[in-house]
C-alpha cells in the first residue's frame, strides 16, 4: 500500500481534522489564551503541524505559538509527539514508506534514533520512568484501532514485548495505550464490550475494567454505533479524558455515497468527555477531539474551524475556556504533547 493511500487510512480515527472545509463553526469566539496568563511565564509545547510543502514535521514553541522552531525535516511526515516526564526526550512516529516507525530525539530534536522500523506504530507514550514506552502496532484497515495490540519497550535497550499477555486479553483488539502518573495502571481503547469502549486496568492487563458509558449506545439517526477513543490521562491521576461520537468511516469519503447532511450530522457527534479513572463523575468539556492535559491539569480538545482553515485548539481554565494558538492557519496536525 502506498505511503500517501496509507495515510489516508489514518485520518480515520486520529485526524477527523481534514473535515475543516465542510465543517460548521459552531464555537464561539474565544479571547486568546495571552490574556490569561500574563501572569505567569510560558510554557513550552511540541507539535505537529504541516510545513509549507503539507508535510507534517515537529515544532517547538511557545503556548502562543510564538519562538517556533522546526524540530524534523522528514519526507513523509512525523506526528503524535510525546515528552517524557523528566522534560529530556521526545518519541514520536515517522512516516516511512510503506510503515510507521518509531523514533526518540532530545526536545530539541538532534540525536534523533530509530526504536521500531518495521510496522505500522502508532501513539506512544512515555512511562513515569522516562525509559520505557507503550504503543499500539497495528494491522492494515480503515480503523487502525480495530487491529491491534499494545507493546512495552526500553527505549535504552530497544528491548520489547507485548504489555498483554494473557491469551483471553488478546483475543480482543486493545490500543491508544497512555499509563497512570504512578505507573501502576494503563488506560486504553478495547472492543472486548463489543464497541470501542475506554478501559483502565492493571499495567499487566489484569483487573481491567470499562469506566466510561456513553449516553447512547447506537446513533438511531445515523445507524452508526457510538464509539470511544483516544483517552489521555490527567496529572494527577484522578481523570480520563477521551473522544466519543460516531468513528468516521461512517463518513462519504469512506461509503463512497455522498450524503453531505449526513456527515455534518457524524461530525457533530464528535466530543471530548472526562471521566474519574474509578469511572464515576462523567462530564461532557465540549466538541472535538484529541483531549490531552496541561501540566496544570486543564483539559484541551480539538475542532475543525472553518475560518482558520485548520484546527481550533481550546483548554480549559480557571475563569473559562481559552484558544491555544500553536498550529498556524491553514495548516493541519498531527497532535501535540506539553513540556513538562
Amino acid at each position: 500500500m502506498g505511503i500517501k493511500k496509507y495515510m489516508v487510512l489514518l485520518m480515520t480515527s486520529f485526524a477527523f481534522l481534514t473535515l475543516t472545509k465542510n465543517a460548521r463553526t459552531e464555537e464561539p469566539q474565544a479571547t486568546p489564551i495571552i490574556e490569561s496568563i500574563l501572569e505567569r511565564p510560558l510554557r513550552e509545547v511540541i507539535v505537529s503541524h504541516t510545513d509549507s510543502n503539507g508535510v507534517l514535521q515537529l515544532y517547538r514553541m511557545k503556548e502562543n505559538g510564538s519562538d517556533s522552531r522546526q524540530l524534523t525535516y522528514s519526507e513523509h511526515g512525523c506526528r503524535m509527539p510525546a515528552c517524557s516526564s523528566d522534560g529530556e526526550k521526545l518519541v514520536y512516529v515517522q512516516h516511512d514508506g510503506h510503515g510507521l516507525s518509531l523514533r526518540v530525539s532530545n526536545l530539541d530534536g538532534k540525536n534523533s534514533r530509530a526504536l521500531r522500523n518495521n510496522g505500522r506504530n502508532l501513539l506512544p507514550s512515555w512511562l513515569p520512568d522516562s525509559k520505557h514506552i507503550v504503543w499500539m502496532n497495528t494491522e492494515p484497515g480503515q480503523d487502525p484501532s480495530r487491529n491491534s495490540q499494545i507493546h512495552l519497550m526500553n527505549t535504552e535497550t530497544g528491548k520489547s514485548r507485548r504489555l498483554f499477555t494473557d491469551p483471553e486479553q488478546m483475543k480482543f483488539s486493545n490500543s491508544m495505550p497512555v499509563v497512570s502518573p504512578k505507573g501502576d495502571q494503563i488506560t486504553f481503547v478495547s472492543n472486548r464490550s463489543g464497541d470501542m469502549r475506554i478501559w483502565v486496568s492493571d499495567l499487566d492487563g489484569s483487573n481491567a475494567k470499562q469506566i466510561s458509558q456513553p449516553e447512547q449506545e447506537y446513533h438511531q439517526v445515523i445507524k452508526a454505533p457510538i464509539e470511544q477513543k483516544v483517552p489521555a490521562w490527567s496529572p494527577d491521576g484522578k481523570w480520563i479524558a477521551h473522544w466519543e461520537g460516531v468513528e468516521m468511516v461512517h463518513l462519504s469519503k469512506f461509503t463512497g455515497v455522498p450524503n453531505p447532511d449526513r456527515d455534518q450530522l457524524i461530525s457533530s457527534t464528535f466530543h471530548v468527555w472526562v471521566v474519574g479513572s474509578d469511572g464515576k463523575n462523567r462530564r461532557k468539556v465540549g466538541s472535538g477531539d484529541d483531549p490531552n492535559w496541561s501540566p496544570d491539569g486543564f483539559v484541551t480538545r480539538a475542532f475543525p474551524d472553518r475560518d482558520r482553515g485548520g484546527p481550533k485548539i481550546m483548554i480549559e481554565t480557571e475563569t473559562g475556556e481559552k484558544e491555544l494558538p500553536i498550529v498556524p492557519r491553514q495548516r493541519n496536525w498531527g497532535r501535540f504533547t506539553w513540556k513538562p
